[in-house]
């Protein structure tokens, strides 16, 4: 895979590239026998789960059972807690991410994190967006400011901000500044999007039109989202994992597992019987 790559031309690589086929032909992101401890306590058992290509992952489980977990693995955010013991294989596009000299800067770059409350910074609207590029130097003068554009456009913030964007973040509604967020991310150019409850401190209105921006970013990008809401997941995912106490039940297509779950856990689950 060459590192300029465009996102389009990398998930071809996955589909394409011989060694990636051998071991998993429809996976961008994949944990193989994962097992993650906080000191004693052991917060993943042997999960095995595949991330297919632009496609929204939804992840469900009562409070505790390991999704939010398993979703910081992916591009080592579990790094940051003190204490924590990793086993098994993270993958993406085929090569692990645990392996020594993982530049963890460019990993999280391609796997961006959305976490559950907004957190611009206390910069203007205009800077949020521009922050990564600039960090990164991938961009500076007119192709900055289009970046921020084509970012804002892609979150169906541009029109609300155009005339804007000097504006403090921090005096945007918490739906703009989730979106805000988004677009922050997306200004980078990452592969796989990682959503932890984005929509929990948002109400339904607002809740309606981020699942409404999530589709439209299925288009481009990988998307896994964590979520509470199981009708959420319903609405927004094409397959769906259902984790309890740290084990992944079950994965398989959102359908089928809110309609004909093969295992009775996911089935007490879904109905209210659990959890």
């Amino acid at each position: 895979m060459s590192p300029g790559a465009s996102v389009e031309e990398r998930h071809a690589e996955v589909k394409t590239a011989p060694s990636q086929e051998a071991a998993a032909p429809a996976a961008v992101l994949e944990a193989r026998d994962l097992n993650l401890f906080y000191g004693s306590f052991q917060a993943l058992k042997n999960v095995a789960v595949a991330i297919p290509p632009r496609t929204i992952t939804a992840f469900i489980g009562p409070s505790g059972c390991g999704k939010s977990t398993i979703l910081r693995t992916f591009n080592r955010m579990n790094d940051l807690i003190p204490g924590v013991k990793i086993t098994g294989q993270v993958l993406l596009y085929g090569r692990d991410i645990y392996a020594p000299k993982t530049d963890l800067a460019t990993l999280r770059k391609r796997v961006g994190m959305v976490f559950q409350r907004p957190n611009p910074f206390p910069i203007s609207a205009f800077e949020n967006v521009a922050y990564g590029p600039r960090v990164h130097h991938t961009a500076r003068g007119s192709d900055l400011a289009g970046i921020v554009e084509k970012s804002l456009r892609a979150t169906a913030l541009w029109e609300d901000l155009k005339d804007k964007l000097d504006l403090p973040a921090l005096a945007l509604s918490p739906e703009q500044q989730q979106r805000l967020c988004i677009s922050r991310l997306l200004a980078v150019e990452p592969e796989i999007l990682l959503m932890d409850e984005p929509c929990s401190a948002l109400d339904p209105i607002a809740t309606a039109r981020i699942e409404e921006m999530i589709q439209e970013l299925r288009k481009t990008y990988s998307i896994v989202i964590v979520t509470h809401n199981m009708q959420q997941a319903a609405r927004v995912s094409s397959v769906t994992a259902y984790f309890l106490l740290g084990e992944m039940v079950e994965f398989g297509p959102t359908g089928q597992i809110f309609t004909s779950p093969r295992d009775p856990r996911t089935e007490q689950y879904i109905t209210g019987r659990f959890g």
